[in-house]
């Protein structure tokens, strides 16, 4: 159980830096020809599918993307009682 709790928050911890990657390249705009364009397409295809459900929900706010946010907040969630089971 301590091994599997252990991996299972890894990985959450992962999904979560990958989707702050995302927030962060979203920043910034990424040519075609830029050597960085395989990345963030793999970004967007890795997150996209989990924030578009979440962006259909979600009022539009005046440009700003809060389903970012959302996710994270629901892996913080969903680490808490993981994180308890551990101690």
């Amino acid at each position: 159980m301590f091994f599997s709790s252990n991996v299972l928050v890894l990985l959450l911890n992962l999904v979560m830096v990958v989707f702050i990657a995302r927030a962060i390249v979203s920043w910034f705009p990424v040519k075609s020809d830029s050597p960085f364009r395989p990345i963030v397409d793999t970004l967007y295809r890795f997150t996209e599918p989990v924030l578009a459900p979440i962006r259909r929900i979600l009022p539009p706010l005046g440009g700003l993307d809060l389903s970012v946010l959302i996710v994270i907040l629901g892996i913080r969630i969903l680490l808490v009682p993981i994180a308890q089971a551990i101690l």
